[in-house]
């Protein structure tokens, strides 16, 4: 049989193994978690993902292979309130069960070496000083923790510091905004989702739909750009025209939770999360700055950034 070759423009080739198990006392299950990288390059830097509400390690392949397809090792824990997991809101863990998602990723950094050594070929090839945190939803409040934020207390007043300096930049999807207008089933249910911004120092992008009307809060898509009026800079903010709580569908393909299904927003998502990540991880990278000037270049853009 004769040895095939790659056709010119497919993507580069990736590796991802999961589960990985980390043991973790006191969580009532240990943490399974997907790492995926690139089979080549060295100096490959961190990208650790925090899905959203009910989702797991098997979700956001649009993001997650993409990353590591450009170079980024991508880890996707699997917090407690999965679906597959089945955690019940009766259950006692889920009053914390926030607080369960940042001992999550703080975990994975904690173990990265042993994420690592978990990936056939991948050993030696990490740069454990070039960090990120990314996530939708719920998932970008729980790594907008460890960039700075904090949970207001019933008071009102910001509970733990809960930052991790190895996390030294983010990428915020679709990130939830302030408690103070939240809808009655969302402070019913949800009371941890308080968020304050004032000590988010690290640097971010924070990515909003100006269609995102939730049912959680009584304002509207203006709710989702809380994160950017309210943190003090270094912030960068991308509004997607059009775009609902999905995002266009960065969970999945045929997704059931993607309302506003468009290959193209996912495709610019993809193009300006890596540039970012690229230019926040490595500073001297320009394709950030190359990648904003083309949209806004464009005539027909899907969407526009804006940064203090």
């Amino acid at each position: 049989m004769r040895p095939t070759t790659p056709l010119p423009d497919s993507p580069p080739a990736i590796v991802s193994v999961k589960p990985v198990t980390l043991p973790a006392p006191g969580r009532g299950e240990d943490l399974q978690v997907r790492v995926s990288a690139p089979v080549t390059g060295d100096g490959l830097p961190v990208v650790v993902f925090s899905h959203g509400y009910g989702q797991s390690m098997d979700g956001y392949a649009p993001l997650a292979d993409h990353w590591a397809a450009q170079g980024f090792v991508v880890v996707q824990p699997t917090h407690l309130d999965s679906r597959t997991l089945a955690l019940p809101q009766e259950d006692p863990r889920f009053p914390r069960i926030w607080r369960f998602r940042v001992e999550d990723l703080t975990r994975v950094l904690d173990e990265l070496d042993v994420l690592e050594a978990s990936v056939p070929g991948l050993a030696g090839r990490v740069d454990h000083d070039r960090v990120a945190v990314a996530g939708h939803s719920w998932g970008a409040q729980t790594a907008s923790t460890l960039l700075g934020a904090r949970v207001l207390d019933p008071d009102g007043v910001p509970g733990e510091d809960l930052s991790d300096p190895r996390a030294t930049a983010g990428v915020l999807l679709a990130l939830t905004g302030l408690g103070d207008t939240l809808s009655p089933f969302a402070a019913e249910h949800f009371p941890f989702m308080r968020p304050s911004f004032t000590t988010m120092t690290a640097p971010a992008l924070i990515v909003a739909g100006d269609h995102d009307d939730s049912p959680l809060s009584t304002r509207g898509p203006d709710w989702f750009t809380d994160p950017y009026t309210y943190s003090p800079g270094d912030k960068t903010l991308l509004t997607l025209f059009g775009a609902e709580h999905s995002l266009g569908g960065v969970a999945g393909h045929e997704m059931a939770e993607t309302t506003d299904e468009n290959p193209a927003r996912v495709a610019l998502l993809q193009q300006l999360t890596t540039a970012y990540l690229r230019s926040a991880l490595h500073p001297e990278d320009t394709g950030w700055k190359t990648a904003v000037a083309a949209l806004d270049q464009d005539p027909g853009p899907l969407g526009a950034v804006t940064s203090k």
